[in-house]
């Protein structure tokens, strides 16, 4: 199957936010119950074909502000040779740079982010920042910037007004889709979270990804969302059993939500 359209039915929910009730947050259900797992070194096409080795960091990374901009220096002094392909060159030329805007961002770096260790590095390939977290047993979120642990879970907020005069702040968790990274991401050559192929994950997004979700909304609106969750992935696992007592494929006409198009039926 090729990559789906951008555009189909999703469930979401919304809930008010444990730690405050002057925000609530608006889960895309249908997203973070599908099966999409990243594929990086297992199949993943890259966003550019000429350079599928690369993954979605060929573009650098730009900060969220300084406090990020300052820890992923932090962990990039800790680095050696041996985990990191491009560490002479950051010494040398700086691991950061602005674009056209002036938002400061990793540097790019033969087409690709500075910290990503290509095809042929002794360690292994990928982002020399996550290898250390995995190295010492930490979480990939304390060390990466920002914006490369939480795609392809996208976080925006819309402030809205009421009838009585009061505001309340819409927090949106969903998919980092082609159109989260803005026009551009309509040229890509491919992109993974609509493709059948990267969804092929051991358990679903809000499970594999709880502890950037976590982060993102933090532990009490995530035990919440894991409860609505939980009770999508039971409904559709119990629609898979009657159809399969029936002999028949699953009719998506009877469920009582849209599975994500991508996923295996």
């Amino acid at each position: 199957m090729p990559e789906v359209s951008l555009d189909f039915s999703r469930q979401w929910i919304e809930f008010v936010d444990p730690d405050n009730e002057d925000q609530i947050f608006r889960c895309d259900l249908t997203w973070l119950t599908s099966m999409w797992t990243c594929i990086y070194g297992s199949g993943c096409k890259g966003l550019i074909k000429s350079q599928s080795h690369d993954g979605c960091c060929i573009l650098g990374a730009h900060f969220a502000d300084k406090d990020d901009e300052k820890r992923v220096k932090k962990f990039a002094a800790k680095l050696t040779d041996e985990q990191w392909q491009y560490r002479k060159t950051g010494r040398k030329s700086g691991l950061t740079e602005k674009d056209a805007e002036g938002e400061r961002k990793t540097r790019v770096v033969d087409d690709a982010c500075i910290f990503l260790n290509r095809e042929g590095f002794p360690s292994g390939e990928g982002c020399a920042l996550h290898k250390y977290a995995l190295d010492k047993g930490v979480e990939p979120l304390t060390t990466k910037p920002e914006v490369c642990w939480q795609v392809p879970i996208r976080r925006t907020y819309e402030w809205t007004d009421r009838p009585d005069d009061s505001r309340v702040l819409h927090i949106t968790i969903g998919e980092y889709d082609r159109r989260g990274w803005g026009p551009g991401g309509h040229d890509f050559d491919w992109y993974c979270t609509g493709d059948p192929i990267a969804h092929v994950g051991a358990e679903p997004v809000y499970l594999s990804n709880s502890a950037e979700l976590e982060e993102l909304m933090g532990k009490k609106a995530y035990v919440e969302l894991v409860a609505h969750c939980d009770a999508r992935v039971a409904a559709m696992a119990d629609a898979r059993k009657r159809a399969a007592r029936r002999r028949e494929p699953v009719d998506l006409a009877l469920l009582p939500f849209a599975p994500h198009p991508a996923d295996p039926l």
